[in-house]
């Protein structure tokens, strides 16, 4: 059970190009010192995708961490090795203000192009969630997007929060649909219909929050169910999470500024769940349910 050889996956997106299945989350690094320490420290660990948003205000400390990397060979990688995703704030909607945004993403990153670039929410800071006009500058954010790949600024766009209601007005007026669906995910929210909805559309569903913003691991909720499992294969909470979610087909992105954590939830990518096991974790989510982030399903 306690084998450990493994290679680190990578997940085909619907046009062919692959996305390391295990990417670093950076939500709440904040300090300029810490915010470069953990990326240096993953990518010496082997993460090749870095996960972060304009909303999370650390985009150019990662950008200056990646340029310190690029010019150390000793990290022994180049721009090419390196997935970067940012995402649009909700208070950038609409089609000028999405290439503006996309601008200032690209020059703070201090990169050409960005591999992914996903609308962060799908409603409008400011306005009503039921406000019609939600509808109206997410199209024109989605246009720009489109355009922007085209010119090779991004290489591939996405959504993130985006219920089947969302996705399904897309096929309306998409000329590409999402690469991607970034959303919470965890077994106190095993939203079975949203990832099969994606991915029958080829879209790939991305989880965020797999520990349930720590709420998982820390004990402010224990199921023993996972404590079983996890002795089972010699491994820990958080890892029996993010293989979870990585076996219901979800690209996962680990959030910690823990060196060690940062190897343990890189290698939950040795272990594969029986699916015994998978079903036991679903099953959590019978007895109890919990969002711990946004829900964008009061968006219209």
């Amino acid at each position: 059970m306690c084998n450990m050889d493994y290679i680190p996956r990578y997940t085909r997106l619907r046009d062919g190009l692959e996305i390391p299945t295990v990417g670093l989350g950076t939500f709440q690094l904040i300090d300029m010192d810490t915010t470069k320490s953990v990326i240096k420290d993953a990518i010496r660990v082997g993460y090749r995708h870095i996960d972060t948003a304009a909303v999370y205000g650390n985009e150019e400390m990662i950008g200056e961490a990646l340029q310190e990397i690029f010019s150390d060979e000793s990290f022994g990688v180049n721009r090419g090795d390196i997935w970067i995703t940012s995402k649009l704030s909700p208070g950038s909607q609409g089609y000028e203000s999405t290439i503006y945004a996309v601008q200032i993403s690209l020059a703070k990153l201090k990169l050409e192009y960005i591999d992914m670039y996903l609308i962060h929410w799908p409603g409008t800071s400011g306005l009503d969630p039921q406000d019609p006009q939600n509808k109206v500058n997410r199209i024109e954010s989605w246009r720009a997007l489109e355009y922007l790949k085209d010119k090779n600024m991004i290489r591939e766009i996405g959504v993130s929060n985006y219920q089947i209601s969302h996705l399904i007005e897309m096929e309306e007026y998409a000329k590409y649909l999402p690469s991607v669906n970034q959303c919470e995910f965890h077994p106190l929210l095993f939203t079975k219909d949203l990832v099969e909805f994606n991915q029958s559309l080829g879209i790939a569903f991305e989880a965020y929050s797999s520990f349930g913003e720590g709420n998982l691991v820390n004990g402010n909720y224990n199921f023993p169910v996972l404590e079983e499992i996890a002795s089972k294969y010699c491994a820990s909470i958080a890892q029996i999470l993010l293989c979870w979610g990585m076996q219901h087909g979800a690209i996962i992105l680990p959030k910690t500024s823990n060196t060690n954590r940062l190897v343990q939830n890189f290698e939950s990518q040795k272990i594969t769940l029986s699916e015994d096991d998978m079903d036991a974790i679903n099953n959590i989510s019978l007895t109890r349910t919990k969002r711990f982030i946004w829900d964008s399903n009061i968006i219209l």
